[in-house]
């Protein structure tokens, strides 16, 4: 009986190593910081902290969901960016915000579908199609909103006193001192993680990513998977790109530029193979929230931006080889 809880408990650490290990560097993380960074455990550091990544874990949400599948959304930035100045903009017209906000949402989410349909029917240039759907959409949202105007790319309005609230730091939601854009992400984390384990469209698409034949032999349908990992991935990449904006208080098309690295970092980080299969997104949680900690830590230490991504990406090798001896990685490499 002994041996048999010890496997079972080999068993679980192995299926769930992603997270074992992320938190593990978490930790050790926040102890860094604690001694090297003054002010690094201060109530407004840490608030900034989860604001922070929490613009990184709603648009890292969409990603994880299209690595599941053994795919990657490069559009997501150029969304972001698009969202961002068009809300700017549509703020200033006499459109209702709420309405506004649902008109940007849609925009994500068709092209999030466009994405999912181009991707599946030409899979081997799936890449290259996200990156010119991307393209297209995030210069011709410059285009449309900057027409009669000298600031190509920037977009200036009023925004919504609510709205702003919603991604401010100094944010409140039923009269606590808490960004309300954190609990959003943590309502939406709950939600997909419930989903993905719990029900019949998580489970087929683990099914997907780990075998297609199978999966097909099952009668999974890998097109109904695709558009909705994409689908997902356009809606949440529009919703960061708004959100920013709340956060801002004016449109810049580049808004988005860091979050392609990103969330492909917070998705590796966290364990999702970017072949497919394996991994899930309370990885991906768990990886935002080293990249997020991290960030703190190095800007805390003086670091720029140049020498944050040399240490994103020397974290990244060695977490990328360390899941890749996994057995269901080396099945499908």
């Amino acid at each position: 009986m002994k041996d048999q809880h010890s496997f079972l408990f080999l068993r679980i650490l192995s299926d769930q190593k992603g997270i074992v290990l992320g938190s593990i560097l978490l930790l050790l993380l926040f102890l860094v910081g604690s001694v090297l960074v003054e002010g690094f455990n201060s109530i407004n550091n840490l608030r900034s902290i989860l604001l922070l990544a929490s613009f990184l874990g709603i648009a890292a949400l969409g990603q994880t969901l299209v690595a599941l599948l053994g795919g990657l959304d490069l559009s997501i930035p150029f969304v972001i960016g698009a969202a961002n100045i068009l809300l700017a903009y549509l703020f200033g017209t006499n459109i209702p915000p709420i309405l506004c906000i649902i008109i940007i949402a849609v925009m994500g989410l068709i092209l999030g579908l466009l994405n999912g349909i181009l991707s599946f029917r030409l899979q081997g240039q799936a890449l290259i199609m996200t990156l010119g759907v991307g393209f297209g959409i995030v210069g011709g949202a410059q285009i449309f909103t900057t027409v009669g105007s000298q600031y190509s790319g920037t977009v200036f309005s009023e925004v919504p006193q609510w709205f702003a609230n919603i991604a401010s730091i100094n944010g409140k939601i039923f009269g606590m001192s808490v960004p309300p854009v954190v609990v959003l992400w943590f309502i939406m984390s709950l939600i997909t993680v419930l989903i993905m384990n719990k029900t019949k469209i998580g489970r087929e698409f683990y099914a997907i990513g780990g075998n297609r034949t199978a999966a097909s032999r099952l009668q999974i349908s890998e097109f109904k998977m695709w558009l909705t990992a994409y689908g997902t991935s356009g809606l949440t990449a529009s919703l960061t790109g708004m959100l920013l904006l709340g956060f801002s208080g004016g449109g810049f098309a580049d808004v988005g530029e860091g979050f392609l690295f990103t969330t492909v970092a917070a998705v590796v980080v966290g364990g999702t193979s970017l072949l497919g299969g394996t991994g899930g997104y309370g990885a991906t949680i768990i990886g935002v929230l080293v990249l997020q900690v991290l960030t703190s830590v190095l800007v805390g230490l003086g670091l720029n931006y140049a020498a944050q991504q040399t240490v994103f990406g020397l974290l990244i090798l060695p977490m990328v080889a360390l899941y890749a001896r996994s057995p269901h990685i080396r099945l499908q490499i």
